[in-house]
């Protein structure tokens, strides 16, 4: 989310026009995926859940599961691009300053902006998602910062290994929301005189991922063979306890896999199947491991694809807008040129679905094409629009 300068051999205040590619790269990469799955749930949902391996196809499930490595690798990055931009200022203080301020301009821009996005102005109901989790825990890392990074390491760890130890909380009351907040399944959050709010992201294990990304944040400041060497080491290590965790079936994800009567495949999906409401030990462990070892290989990575992903990834908040924009938008028009009125798919259940509608993997992948290709040339005019200025705002934007 934060838009970083990094060296990756020097300190970043001596040539801070220096980014780090392989943070760009990943993050352009995870930020086009994440356009999949709000399209699939604005143009193609489904009355089957998509993780239900029970019924559901392989290409849904895999339509949705892919997406799973989004919202892990954002926050994880966001804690990275936080310590290299620490490097860049003046004092701790002033970044503690500017991360409470960040944090809290994202829940705003949560409640009132990409709520009225997704709901076309209508605010029946706030939905509370990866910017709400990002900004509060920029909120809170504000303070945290100031502590020893070992003593971070190890809150981080506790936090992503222990949080499925806690129990969650039902019902949710204006007694218990404090804890809820922290760590629980998503929940509707009890506010008088507001429009109900459902809390899809709990803020303590989301804080443990940013957290993670800010203790290993020092990585990207190593020469290029030992940044890629630890990298990687850490990658393979968090995809070993996924498979001999996830294998003994006893910790780490509150849906344990089983046999399918569906056969091989399906227990394989079954097996990969873990929860991302709040993100369990295994579900972490599986998408930053992978996202540890594309990090571990992207900062050479040539060519146009790497070029495109790289656009996409040096203006995160202004794509993350702009493609919510565009599919929601999107939706509206196709939704009233197929039905004869608008309809958001997205906040309805099938019951109330109008009549004539079928679900389309085919219309969902095709969107996501053209979404994409249309996001392209706005984020590189923006992102040549940051090079050439330097205005407080745009650190915000």
């Amino acid at each position: 989310m934060l838009q970083l300068d990094a060296l990756p051999a020097h300190s970043l205040r001596s040539s801070p026009r220096v980014r780090v590619q392989a943070i760009d790269v990943v993050r352009g990469l995870v930020m086009v995926i994440m356009a999949l799955d709000h399209i699939r749930e604005f143009w193609s949902p489904t009355a089957v859940r998509p993780e239900d391996v029970a019924q559901a196809s392989a290409l849904l499930f895999f339509t949705r599961w892919v997406t799973h490595f989004c919202a892990p690798t954002f926050v994880f990055l966001s804690g990275c691009s936080i310590f290299l931009s620490q490097q860049k200022q003046p004092s701790r203080g002033h970044m503690s300053r500017f991360l409470l301020t960040r944090g809290l301009w994202l829940v705003f821009l949560e409640l009132v902006v990409i709520n009225f996005i997704l709901q076309w102005g209508a605010y029946n109901l706030l939905l509370l998602q990866v910017i709400w989790a990002i900004g509060w825990g920029m909120v809170l890392l504000a303070g945290l910062l100031w502590l020893p990074r070992p003593l971070l390491a190890v809150l981080a760890l506790l936090i992503i290994a222990g949080h499925n130890l806690l129990p969650n909380i039902q019902p949710v009351t204006a007694a218990n929301a404090p804890w809820a907040l922290l760590h629980n399944a998503p929940f509707l959050l009890p506010v008088p005189h507001l429009p109900p709010m459902l809390v899809a992201y709990s803020i303590g294990p989301w804080l443990g991922v940013m957290l993670a990304g800010y203790v290993i944040g020092p990585w990207f400041l190593l020469p290029l063979p030992e940044r890629t060497r630890r990298l990687r080491l850490a990658g393979v290590a968090a995809l070993a306890v996924f498979a001999v965790v996830r294998a003994l079936n006893v910790y780490g994800d509150p849906s344990p896999w089983s046999v399918q009567p569906r056969g091989v495949l399906y227990t394989a999906l079954s097996f990969i199947n873990i929860t991302k409401y709040p993100p369990s030990l295994l579900f972490l462990c599986l998408t930053l491991g992978v996202a540890l070892l594309l990090l571990s290989g992207t900062e050479t990575a040539r060519g146009r694809l790497s070029g495109w992903l790289r656009t996409f990834g040096q203006v995160p908040f202004f794509y993350y807008l702009l493609h919510l924009l565009l599919i929601s938008g999107g939706a509206w028009l196709w939704s009233w040129l197929a039905f004869g009125h608008p309809f958001n798919f997205s906040f309805a259940t099938p019951k109330d679905w109008p009549a004539g509608y079928q679900p389309s993997l085919a219309r969902a992948y095709v969107v996501w094409a053209a979404v994409v290709l249309l996001l392209y040339w706005p984020c590189r005019w923006y992102q040549g629009y940051k090079q050439r200025h330097s205005y407080w705002w745009l650190s915000y934007l």
